[in-house]
Order: structure tokens, then C-alpha cells, then sequence
């Protein structure tokens, strides 16, 4: 009798302990699939200032992503006094909008939600506004773009200290007339690797990026894409490790996506001395003021007839 006590103890022991082995492992392949599935940057941010209905009525050929901070409201208005005007080509649709984050100071705050009721041009979500958070910043207008005009042709992400040459963008680059093209990413092409010395304001932890190249990316100066590129690099940072530097992690995106980002000679990324010729050969140039913006722009505009 003992004997067969024991011999079912054995067994019920055994059981449980097949039982509980058998749940261990489903349990950590319950959790394997979880993290697997569950965004890892889940841009879990809201719209504090939103335009949902810019695209609503008419579909824009481009938009225009214009990252900035509040305190440059000369050079908003500058842009929309030039280049980023919005009725610049009749027949073609341009949405303009600036990208900003929460500012610490309510003051700064309330003077971009009065500067948005008058404009109609600015996104603001609620993530902290700073240079470490400029691709939560280009997220921000990716996803918009996915939301709320998915339906538009191409989009240009580029700085508020950027002058565009809008003809060669329009006529020589993206021709309307033509068939818009598809997972199409263009501009300033470079092809490098993580800066490791801590002074430097392009530093990049070895923890955070530990290889020893990026992937070909755009200068965030300038580079244009088509609209359906909006919302696969937005999902696609759903599920990628953030990293500070918005066009290096653009650029981590395209890769993931197998887009390849064309060289164009026509989007500079550094300051040109400005002279008619010249900036007739180019989209975009960097470090530009206000105050030039609007030089520049009056000068190339009543010259359109001169020959260079």
C-alpha cells in the first residue's frame, strides 16, 4: 500500500511539475511576442496646436515642414512674406506649417497660440521644444502629414533659417505635370559615422549608436520626400531606438524601409555668398537671416528676366 502511495505521489509530482514547465514557457513566449509587437517609441504625444483641416479642401502638391522655436518669429514671417508663401503659383496647392514643441515659459507659449489664431500655420505637440528633441520634432510633421494629408504629393522638411529657391523645387525637381513618384527621398546625401568626442554638438554615445557608420542620410537643412514616405517613416519609429540626431535617425528609417536617399546637387547645407546667378542654380541654402531672406527674395524676384 505504501509502495502505491508513493508511486502516486511521484507521479502527481511529476505532473505539476510538466504543468508548471509547460506555463513557464508560454508564458515567455506570451512576453517575447508582446515586446516584439509593443512600440519601443511610441511618440505618445498630443497636439496642443493643430491645423486638421488645412488639406481639407484642396490637396496640396507640397508641403512644407519648417522646424523652429518660438522665439523666431522674424524668420516665420519672413518665410511667409517669401519663399513659404503659400498663394506664390496659382494652380499649385502649398500647405506651409512650423514645428514647434512646448516652450518652458508660459509667456512664449501663449504668444505662438496668438501668432497660430491669426496665421493657421503652426503644429505644436507636447514634448519639451530643445535640440535634443528636434526628431521628436520631424516625427511630429511625418505624422501629421500621415493623419491629416496623406493625400498630398510631396513634402519638404527643412530649418526657418533655410532660403528655397521655390521655381527650381517646383519646376525642375517636381513637376507637376508628371506622375508624382513613390518612396521617393531626396537632398544633401551624406554618408559618415558617430562623432564621439563629447564636445561636439553632433556627439553620439557609443552605448546609444555602438557601429561605426550611419546609414546614407539627408542634411535636415533641407530634403524632400513623397507624401506616402510620411507615414512609413513614422510607423517605422514606432519600432526604432531614438536617436537625437533627427536626420542621422531619418536616415536609420529609410534603411529599415530600404529607401535609398538620392544625391541632389541643388540642396546646400552650408552659407553661399549670395549672388543672382548663383542661387538661380540652387533649392535650398543655410544660415540665412530674416532680414535676408527678404533681400534676397525681392532681388530674385524683379529679376526674373535677367539672363545670367
Amino acid at each position: 500500500m505504501a509502495s502505491k502511495v508513493s508511486c502516486l505521489y511521484v507521479l502527481t509530482v511529476v505532473c505539476w511539475a510538466s504543468a508548471l514547465c509547460h506555463l513557464t514557457v508560454a508564458r515567455k513566449n506570451f512576453t517575447f511576442g508582446n515586446i516584439r509587437t509593443r512600440p519601443i517609441n511610441p511618440h505618445s504625444f498630443e497636439f496642443l496646436i493643430n491645423e486638421p483641416n488645412k488639406c481639407e479642401k484642396n490637396i496640396p502638391f507640397l508641403v512644407i515642414l519648417i522646424s523652429t522655436t518660438h522665439k523666431e518669429f522674424d524668420a516665420r514671417q519672413a518665410i511667409r512674406e517669401t519663399w513659404g508663401d503659400e498663394n506664390n503659383f496659382k494652380g499649385i496647392k502649398i500647405a506651409t506649417l512650423f514645428l514647434l514643441g512646448k516652450n518652458a515659459d508660459p509667456v512664449l507659449n501663449q504668444m505662438v497660440e496668438q501668432e497660430s489664431q491669426i496665421f493657421h500655420d503652426i503644429i505644436v505637440e507636447d514634448f519639451i521644444d530643445s535640440y535634443h528633441n528636434l526628431t521628436l520634432k520631424t516625427l511630429m510633421g511625418m505624422r501629421w502629414v500621415a493623419t491629416f494629408c496623406s493625400k498630398a504629393k510631396y513634402v519638404m522638411k527643412t530649418d526657418s533659417d533655410i532660403f528655397v529657391n521655390m521655381d527650381n523645387l517646383i519646376y525642375k525637381l517636381l513637376k507637376p505635370s508628371t506622375k508624382p513618384r513613390r518612396r521617393y527621398f531626396t537632398g544633401y546625401v551624406i554618408n559618415g559615422g558617430p562623432i564621439r568626442d563629447v564636445r561636439s554638438k553632433w556627439y553620439m554615445p557609443r552605448d546609444l549608436y555602438p557601429d561605426s557608420n550611419y546609414p546614407p542620410f539627408c542634411s535636415g537643412t533641407g530634403y524632400i520626400f513623397s507624401a506616402d514616405v510620411a507615414e512609413l517613416i513614422y510607423k517605422t519609429s514606432l519600432h526604432t531606438r531614438l536617436l537625437h540626431l533627427e536626420d542621422v535617425y531619418v536616415g536609420l528609417c529609410l534603411r529599415k524601409l530600404g529607401i535609398h536617399p538620392f544625391q541632389n546637387s541643388g540642396f546646400n547645407h552650408w552659407k553661399m555668398a549670395y549672388s543672382l546667378c548663383r542661387y538661380r542654380r540652387v533649392i535650398t541654402v543655410h544660415q540665412i537671416s530674416p532680414e535676408e531672406m527678404h533681400r534676397i527674395w525681392n532681388d530674385m524676384s524683379s529679376k526674373k528676366h535677367l539672363r545670367c
